[in-house]
């Protein structure tokens, strides 16, 4: 009884704790409930977020207030065409000791932070873009046969703009996986416009709180992990993502018509950690086949690569996505899986 009660006690006190930084971002950012759901989940689980929308809909403003409210390391990077690895990682400078010596130090560059908003990241180089790839990964930058590890709690998130193409250059698959959620920014609706106009046009400025720190993030992170997820749920999670994969057993007709490439292990892993947190915020201490179906969008959408045929035909991947939500029954067909094995 009293290992489930502190297990009770550790859940209300994470949905207080989340319901804290929610409540600040909410002093600043009008309506796009889930747009801000799902960068906290990010922030719990230690992944990144990709931020996608059309220019002045606040993602910058977004990720620079949970800055405020989080009491961690912030650095903006605005990417450019011209924007250098080195402008990013740091590189090796020629100082000058007491001693009149002569040696290289390493300088450290923006990337050496614990919030990193890579604003319109699509505007750099493919080669630029790569530079993140070991940070956001391993939570560590190699340069010169040196190892320079992250200060944890660490997370990249990145805006892009969807409509401008002159200037831009589409993010490499490897990096676009590393991102934990994609979010598509939309617009607001018509009381929400009309709020955003009160707050901004009236000459009152409000600043958000900080609520929390490293420490206490690192904290939630470890319990995230711990919420239990049963067989029949994990191969729920299992089946929706083979279910991406073009001539897979539980590819449905839409997946081999209009993708070219599945999602990798970590859209599974992503879908878990999700579901992990929805679960805690409901007071569970279990995930739930609705938790998943929840969580499929955000981690699947920017992890599938549409061929040729869809499009010429408009198709978007979260239409590809919806219909295998629809497709895939929560339970398994034991004897149509072993038919479509033989």
């Amino acid at each position: 009884m009293s290992v489930t009660r502190s297990i009770e006690k550790e859940v209300e006190e994470f949905t207080r704790r989340y319901k804290a930084v929610s409540e600040q971002l909410g002093r600043v950012i009008v309506g796009h409930e889930e747009i801000v759901h799902g960068v906290l989940t990010c922030l719990f689980v230690g992944g990144h977020c990709l931020l996608e929308g059309v220019p002045g809909l606040g993602k910058t403003l977004l990720v620079r207030t949970l800055a405020e409210t989080l009491d961690l390391d912030f650095s903006r990077i605005q990417f450019t065409p011209d924007l250098m690895p080195a402008d990013i990682l740091g590189t090796n400078m020629v100082v000058e000791t007491p001693e009149g010596k002569r040696l290289f130090e390493f300088q450290k560059g923006p990337i050496f932070t614990q919030i990193c908003l890579a604003d319109e990241i699509n505007r750099a180089t493919p080669k630029t873009q790569s530079a993140m790839l070991e940070t956001m990964q391993e939570q560590k930058v190699s340069i010169a046969g040196k190892v320079f590890p992250m200060k944890l709690p660490f997370f990249v998130m990145a805006t892009q703009n969807p409509i401008e193409q002159e200037g831009t250059y589409p993010l490499p698959e490897a990096q676009l996986d590393r991102f934990f959620f994609k979010l598509v920014v939309g617009y607001s609706s018509r009381e929400e416009l009309s709020t955003i106009l009160d707050r901004t046009t009236r000459g009152v400025s409000v600043k958000p709180e900080k609520v929390m720190d490293g420490l206490e993030i690192l904290r939630w992170q470890q319990l995230v992990r711990e919420v239990i997820v049963a067989p029949h749920v994990q191969d729920y999670i299992v089946r929706l993502t083979l279910a991406t994969h073009p001539g897979g057993p539980f590819a449905p007709p839409m997946t081999n018509q209009y993708l070219r490439w599945g999602s990798s292990p970590r859209g599974a892993q992503t879908m878990t950690l999700a579901s992990k947190v929805r679960a805690l915020l409901q007071g569970r201490y279990n995930v739930s086949f609705d938790d998943v179906r929840r969580t499929f969008l955000p981690a699947m959408r920017h992890r599938v690569i549409l061929n040729f045929e869809a499009a010429a035909e408009g198709i978007e991947p979260d239409q590809v996505l919806a219909d295998i939500l629809k497709k895939v029954p929560e339970k398994a067909d034991e004897k149509q899986v072993e038919s479509k094995t033989i």
